[in-house]
């Protein structure tokens, strides 16, 4: 159990973050790709459901091989978005709501159609060159060029380009047009601290740092360990992940942020060590504010990847929840509590049940066990109303996402005959493709969710009809109202939940998840049911529900006798214990 000394009070441990996907929340102007205005018009939506930070995934100007994760402007908006002049529109209009507004900041990487990359390739003697990582190649014994290691990309292939006009190979981790800067060469990191200042400047209240830990690499980028026979290239994750300068270069960053009170969390991939973690977001550190990690939605992927099995176990789950809420407040750290994001598919499909008598009970539940954690809460747009997968039934070639796309190819072109492979992929794609998190929000039943008056970029999902805002919004126990008490109750007991110790109960249990909070002298039991079946709990000896103690419950109450409780499907509630 954590044991507490004062807490380190901050703002940002007290608030919760609202995170919109620009291209799939609201469509102003009917071209059928969401923008800046639509994202402004519904601000009032969000503040109503109790949120303090509005965080935007990348608008700058991009050509969109990654839905602009890969910028060619860091200082201009993607036209079909709007103008730098909708953003300040969209900062004031969370300001005057009392909530602030987080960008998305991708600098381990530009747009190959960035002017410092186009300026880099042109000639080995540009003085952009160096903004870059570039390798003479190898050569095998029978004299073929090689790659100048064995790092594979994040979608597959070599993380290697060759470009013939120089004989010289770029690096680039994600895709061939997202080419890696170079962050030893001090003139790269001057241009992305100019970055951070013009935004922070522009009224900006801080940033999401994507991939974040990539941005010093191991000297000499060595060849990777095989760990995956199958395949030619391997994970250089070892090599890029947490490099060597990386602590000097968030301090930086950190220090700028430091002198605006702005908000920070980063991406982290790749690592499992709180100690790697606890150096860059220590309180008295001065690097980030909290980071995303991984380890959750990462422990139902397969040995061969992102789209093979892997049944995800309870004690999984509780040995990294457990992990993280003790080590961070025994260290003065800090977690960033998330199950759902551009990157990851709906909740309730993924661990709970999106089948209609079971989808808001389960969708209640993620809210309870994540919300009430030690952490700042981030809720991705449509989580806050249960939205779940696309139908198993959507064909491929109706998906956009880039690594969907890539890893389907790849497996086609490699198993043509394979039908059991075939259909094992195309569930495990439904599953965990990120384009779940990518159909349009679902404001209404209208025709294409009320998203917009056009067919939408990417296709609606069919769920749509009977879930969506309007329906929720207002409504008593709807997910929306459900997630906006949840929100309310971490503001009106903070001492408890935002700043208070956290310790599991019986951990071998494998079909319910409960802990407490305590400060003080108060204690609030926190217990979830993960099944789709009723289950009895026995409550620890010397604890007792107070009477009237109940804060939140999914099903409007608690089922207890003599000391047993008996919960019933994806059942979920907090209360004060005696």
């Amino acid at each position: 159990m954590t044991t507490l000394s004062a807490p380190k009070r901050a703002w940002w441990k007290e608030s919760s973050v609202y995170q919109i996907y620009p291209s799939s929340f609201e469509d102003s102007n009917g071209d059928g790709l969401g923008d800046i205005p639509g994202i402004t018009s519904k601000l009032d939506y969000i503040k109503a459901l109790g949120i303090d930070i509005v965080w935007v995934c990348p608008i700058y100007k991009s050509p969109q091989v990654d839905m602009g994760y890969d910028i060619s402007d860091y200082k201009d908006i993607h036209a079909p978005y709007g103008t730098l002049e909708d953003v300040d529109e969209l900062i004031k209009g969370c300001h005057e709501r009392g909530m602030k507004f987080v960008m998305d900041l991708v600098v381990n990487h530009t747009s190959d159609q960035h002017k410092w990359f186009q300026e880099a390739k042109s000639s080995k003697d540009s003085p952009y060159r160096d903004y870059y990582m570039w390798k003479k190649p190898k050569y095998d014994s029978a004299g073929k060029r090689q790659p100048p290691n064995n790092w594979a990309a994040a979608w597959g292939g070599s993380a290697w380009e060759y470009d013939e006009a120089s004989d010289e190979y770029y690096l680039h981790i994600f895709a061939p047009e997202q080419p890696d800067l170079n962050w030893e060469n001090p003139k790269v990191r001057a241009a992305v601290h100019d970055i951070v200042r013009f935004w922070l400047d522009k009224g900006v209240d801080g940033f999401r740092m994507d991939v974040i830990n990539f941005i010093s690499k191991v000297p000499g980028l060595p060849d990777a360990e095989i760990t995956r026979p199958d395949t030619e290239f391997q994970s250089g994750m070892k090599y890029f992940a947490c490099g060597p300068r990386l602590h000097e270069y968030l301090l930086a960053l950190g220090k700028i942020l430091k002198e605006y009170d702005a908000f920070s969390v980063g991406e982290m991939p790749g690592v499992e060590d709180p100690k790697d973690i606890l150096d860059a977001v220590g309180f008295d550190r001065g690097e980030l504010n909290m980071i995303f990690h991984f380890e959750i939605v990462d422990m139902d992927i397969g040995d061969k990847g992102k789209f093979s099995p892997r049944k995800w176990e309870m004690s999984t789950l509780k040995r990294i929840v457990n992990k993280w809420q003790n080590f961070m407040i025994d260290n003065d750290g800090w977690n960033a509590l998330y199950l759902e994001n551009h990157d990851q598919s709906r909740t309730v499909s993924r661990w709970g049940s999106d089948l209609p008598e079971y989808r808001v009970v389960s969708a209640k539940m993620f809210a309870t066990f994540m919300a009430l954690q030690s952490g700042t809460v981030f809720v991705y747009q449509g989580q806050e109303m249960g939205m779940i997968n696309v139908p198993l039934e959507r064909d491929i070639s109706e998906y956009r996402d880039l690594e969907t796309l890539n890893a389907w190819r790849d497996m086609m072109a490699e198993f043509p005959d394979d039908e059991e492979l075939h259909r094992i992929t195309k569930r495990e794609i439904n599953l965990k493709s990120r384009d779940n998190a990518r159909t349009p929000m679902q404001w209404s039943d209208e025709p294409h969710a009320g998203f917009s008056t056009v067919t939408p970029w990417q296709r609606e999902n069919e769920s749509y009809t009977s879930i969506n805002a309007a329906s929720q919004v207002g409504v008593s126990n709807s997910v929306f109202e459900y997630w906006a008490s949840i929100l309310r109750l971490r503001k009106t007991h903070k001492d408890i939940f935002i700043y208070g110790s956290y310790k599991m109960l019986d951990v071998e249990n494998n079909d319910v998840f409960v802990y407490t909070r305590t400060f003080g002298k108060e204690t609030v039991l926190v217990v979830a049911n993960f099944r789709a079946e009723n289950v009895q709990w026995t409550l620890p000896k010397g604890v007792k529900l107070a009477k009237e103690g109940v804060l939140v419950s999914s099903y409007g109450g608690v089922m207890e006798m003599e000391g047993v409780l008996s919960l019933r499907p994806f059942e979920a509630f907090a209360t004060f214990v005696v």
